[in-house]
């Protein structure tokens, strides 16, 4: 057997959710590509899409986000174990704390004993996981600066809810049509860690609130999740455009990860970035001064890359501009990765529900490489150890 670490290129599953050519650059979700649905679709609709691979009708659509409008509250018992965490805890350490803890008030036992047949208790449960992410996320946001969250709203869109909840001002329309097209960018990208994670342990019938804990708690590794956080950081770091090759250039010869450039899977310029380029380009224009010099600075950056490393198909992806325009938002930095797994429920949920239909539990194999036919020895015959500091 072969061993190809991190399963990389290893088809783990077939899936009709989406599909992507790196070396084109192209992303689709059920078909669609990617640029049409950031352009003219909902955050709501292309959920839908995901999870039952069609567009919806105006009165499937109706319904779906009435639904998800009804279920934004949570009950008082999760907010007190959220008022219980540590204020320093981290919102994703959060968010997978109380996602997991979501399991004892949606129990799956009827689920688990027929789990294809239970499907009101499916759709029941999808509903409500993605629509307590936003929720979630936005009460932390108060809840750990020590202030009462902001109850949800139901005359207002995901998006701009969320908006609502984290700012406590009336969202402004363009920042929430951005952040609608940023939650479709984010909403599915095939089998990554947090994707495959969830498959796994739904291959289980593990409750699906447990299901999706163990994706966050996935997509919280740096190499994952946090990757537009680390741009921003990167960005303040360089100042200006003026210093982006002094400062890329110094990177590059310390061999250091130049934040938001690269993508496993493209070999060009990730498909997801030039659309949020594109839709915030004209929206940037005269919002801030100080998010005009990160833009340009963004742009000089991606330049000077272009340069340097376009040869080796390094290009920005979704996370090197994502994290400039959750910041001019007023997003604190913490919330960067949580921002990505309320979008990012849409995918697991959809993964989930296509791992049910034909599910066969995760068992995959190992090569072993370790030592062999070694006899017991009782503790008091047994020499010192050797210290490999003091052998020459």
């Amino acid at each position: 057997m072969q061993y190809i670490p991190g399963l990389a290129g290893v088809p783990a599953t077939e899936s009709k959710i989406s599909f992507i050519d790196g070396q084109k650059g192209i992303l689709t979700y059920r078909g669609y590509d990617i640029q049409e649905l950031a352009e003219h679709s909902s955050f709501e609709e292309t959920t839908l899409l995901l999870l039952f691979g069609e567009l919806p009708t105006a009165e499937e659509l109706a319904n779906f986000d009435t639904e998800l409008r009804n279920n934004r509250r949570v009950k008082y018992n999760i907010r007190e174990i959220m008022k219980n965490l540590p204020p320093t805890t981290h919102p994703m350490h959060m968010l997978q704390v109380v996602v997991a803890s979501l399991a004892s008030f949606y129990p799956s036992t009827e689920y688990m004993k027929g789990a294809t047949e239970n499907q009101d208790y499916i759709n029941s449960v999808t509903v409500k996981i993605i629509a307590h992410m936003g929720t979630l996320v936005a009460m932390w946001e108060h809840m750990r600066n020590g202030y009462d969250p902001i109850p949800p709203r139901k005359d207002l869109n995901y998006a701009e809810n969320f908006l609502y909840m984290v700012t406590g001002e009336e969202p402004d329309k363009d920042w929430a049509r951005l952040l609608d097209a940023i939650f479709i960018l984010h909403a599915e990208h095939t089998i990554n860690a947090s994707t495959f994670t969830t498959m796994v342990t739904g291959s289980t019938l593990a409750n699906p609130c447990s299901v999706i804990s163990s994706a966050i708690a996935s997509l919280s590794g740096p190499l994952h999740g946090g990757a537009n956080q680390k741009v921003i950081e990167m960005l303040e770091e360089i100042g200006a455009p003026e210093n982006a090759r002094a400062y890329i250039e110094d990177r590059l010869a310390k061999n250091r990860v130049i934040w938001g450039m690269g993508h496993r899977e493209y070999k060009t310029k990730d498909p997801r970035a030039s659309i949020l380029q594109k839709l915030s380009s004209s929206l940037l224009e005269g919002k801030s001064d100080k998010l005009s010099m990160a833009f340009q600075t963004a742009l000089e950056v991606e330049k000077v890359c272009e340069e340097l490393l376009g040869h080796k198909g390094v290009y920005p992806n979704v996370d090197f501009y994502s994290g400039i325009l959750y910041k001019e938002m007023g997003f604190d930095v913490g919330i960067f990765t949580p921002i990505f797994a309320v979008a990012r429920s849409a995918g697991w949920m959809a993964h989930w529900r296509e791992q049910l239909q034909n599910n066969k539990i995760f068992r995959p194999t190992q090569i072993y490489s370790g030592s062999g036919d070694l006899c017991y020895l009782p503790v008091e015959l047994r020499g010192a150890r050797k210290d490999p500091k003091k052998t020459k």
